[in-house]
């Protein structure tokens, strides 16, 4: 799937991150304000709708500030780079956490960078590893491939059918 170009991915990936934090944010806050309410199911109800709208808005627009902040500099890496690849992510990721965190100090920012490079990291490796996984099922094999594939699985079948007779005896 190819993603859109720079300037508008930072709007797509801004409105996707604030959808995911909306739906996510506004279940999770219902749960807890449902189960932090007085007794009753009435009560728990009106009380999860109420943290609802008390904490969700606030909880999308943090997702949205941080895809915004990480869009900006994974485009600002492919102008500079003039290459899409997974170190773009990793240190787009790196520099998310140090931006977001600069009201922290020096330390703050420096882990929290590290904390966003090290999620990147694990997400892009994970990403990798998939491709590859998908990428072996559809590889070509050659003749000589086919042909050691097909006495490898006779073998392997008389074996079975082997197995499969001396267990049983009257199978035969």
């Amino acid at each position: 799937m190819e993603r859109e170009p720079c300037p508008f991915r930072l709007l797509e990936d801004c409105g996707g991150a604030f959808a995911i934090g909306a739906l996510g944010g506004g279940l999770f806050q219902y749960l807890k304000g449902f189960r932090n309410a007085p007794t009753g199911m009435c009560r728990g109800l009106y009380g999860g709708l109420d943290c609802v709208k008390m904490k969700t808005p606030a909880i999308a627009g943090n997702f949205a500030v941080w895809a915004a902040t990480y869009s900006t500099v994974d485009c600002a890496m492919v102008f500079l780079r003039q290459r899409e690849d997974a170190w773009n992510s990793l240190f787009s990721g790196a520099a998310t956490g140090g931006i977001l965190a600069a009201r922290q100090g020096l330390k703050g920012m420096m882990s929290s960078a590290l904390v966003g490079g090290v999620l990147m990291g694990l997400i892009e490796g994970i990403s990798i590893l998939m491709t590859h996984q998908s990428a072996d099922q559809f590889r070509q094999f050659s003749s000589r491939d086919r042909t050691t594939g097909i006495l490898q699985q006779k073998t392997s079948f008389s074996d079975l059918y082997t197995n499969f007779t001396e267990g049983n005896p009257s199978s035969v």
